[in-house]
């Protein structure tokens, strides 16, 4: 089914009323993931320079006696058990003792099983909301270190809009960009979960093209000119394209439609062209039909 979705709303904004708050969490793209090698604990040490876009997700959290989760659209059939934003919930409240409830209600937009990062950015924003709503008045290190436990994306989606991300996802240096690009989102008929993506590389995989010393990461400027494929890769774009050639096609055709740049985003199938305008990314959109789609933008405030 396509869909073609323009947000202009912050990336994080909250009502709060009696016992209940709604929270928006925002998908992200990833500008370049490179994939150094296998770590002791069995996750993958990577570097990645990641940017949430103006495509949200909404939770609602609402004072109750117990614990629920319901879904307005779009999840599909997960058990409640598997769902992040379950797992985020019930982490809280063992590591905190809390005896409260919440009901929370979320509103999918961002597809699953993207490379999108959904599924963290709303266990991101089940901390945040259940932090207010239950009053723990956890510090960001603490809010951080449940993330962490959660999933490699998790902790980004707590810390701004733009930045470096490195070790399995826990180490991040915020940045600051000034330049909003207009993007085009296409997803194929498909879906990857990240932990096929990773398990499939190659053995011994380790990319070293694209570290970043410290003082690259200080000097990072998006910038039309930034965007060449000698500053940008995917290391699971060949994964994922070996099981799905149609990755391929969508990036050629998004640069025929007039991209200045196209890639595929983290673990894939979603791929995302750059345009010069929002009207330039929408016409695009016209040359996938039946395709998912979405017209959005880089957002560059910080949360």
């Amino acid at each position: 089914m396509k869909t073609s979705s323009l947000v202009t709303k912050p990336a994080l904004s909250l009502t709060k009323g009696h016992s209940s708050l709604s929270l928006k969490a925002p998908a992200k793209i990833n500008w370049f993931l490179c994939v150094l090698g296998l770590r002791d604990d069995g996750f993958h040490e990577i570097q990645s320079l990641i940017q949430k876009i103006t495509l949200y997700d909404t939770l609602t959290f609402k004072s109750a006696g117990d614990l629920s989760l319901t879904t307005s659209r779009g999840i599909g059939a997960i058990p409640t058990e598997q769902n992040l934003v379950y797992k985020a919930a019930m982490l809280l409240k063992k590591e905190c003792g809390v005896k409260r409830g919440a009901h929370i209600n979320m509103e999918k937009h961002i597809p699953m099983c993207a490379g999108l990062g959904g599924g963290s950015s709303d266990a991101a924003a089940t901390i945040i909301g259940l932090n207010k709503l239950w009053g723990l008045n956890l510090s960001r290190a603490n809010t951080h270190a449940i993330a962490q436990k959660l999933g490699s994306d998790v902790p980004f989606f707590l810390n701004g809009s733009f930045a470096f991300v490195e070790g399995r996802g826990e180490k991040i240096t915020k940045l600051k960009t000034l330049t909003s690009f207009n993007i085009l989102l296409v997803k194929p008929m498909a879906e990857i979960s990240t932990a096929w993506a990773y398990k499939n590389l190659p053995v011994h995989f380790h990319s070293t093209r694209l570290t970043k010393s410290n003082q690259e990461v200080d000097n990072i400027k998006l910038s039309i000119d930034f965007l060449t494929a000698s500053n940008l890769s995917n290391d699971l774009e060949a994964v994922a394209i070996k099981r799905f050639p149609v990755i391929a096609d969508i990036k050629n055709r998004l640069v025929e439609e007039g991209a200045i740049f196209s890639m595929m985003s983290g673990s894939g199938p979603t791929v995302f062209g750059v345009f010069n305008s929002e009207i330039e990314a929408s016409k695009a959109s016209l040359a996938f039909n039946g395709l998912w789609t979405a017209v959005v933008q880089t957002i560059t405030k910080e949360d």
